[in-house]
């Protein structure tokens, strides 16, 4: 199986709250698209600090991360943003990686938003068996 790249939107989520309020135009709600790397094997959303700064996330917390080479790295945890693909959406914080690291769309979003990847095809799809809204498990 090769890397699986998908495009997201990530939107600030108090953005929208502000909007919904009608304190800002819909235009000035902070969004951006990107092209995510789809990693099953990380837990959360993850950005870069450039991505951070477009959307103003605010730092909400910190922790203590494992990258990919097994090293431990202290990271800023941000938040909320607004994830989209496809018909699909979820509300989740997120990992900043230092300068212009590659987006990841982790385990936990994809799980909420309810898509998977088909491996044979290298693609992320809204999970066909729910076409049309995602199935969430409260067990």
């Amino acid at each position: 199986m090769g890397l699986v790249h998908a495009e997201i939107k990530l939107t600030n989520s108090g953005d929208i709250a502000v909007f919904n309020r009608g304190y800002i135009k819909e235009e000035e709600v902070r969004h951006k698209t990107v092209t995510a790397l789809v990693d099953s094997g990380a837990y959360m959303l993850t950005i870069n600090e450039q991505i951070k700064g477009q959307l103003g996330l605010r730092v909400v917390d910190s922790a203590q991360a494992e990258l990919a080479d097994g090293s431990i790295k202290q990271v800023d945890i941000v938040g909320p943003v607004e994830v989209y693909f496809e018909n699909r959406s979820t509300s989740c914080r997120a990992a900043v990686m230092p300068g212009n690291a590659e987006v990841l769309l982790g385990a936990i979003p994809m799980e909420d938003m309810d898509v998977v990847i088909l491996p044979l095809e290298q693609k992320l799809v809204v999970n066909p068996e729910n076409p049309y809204i995602a199935k969430k498990s409260f067990k």
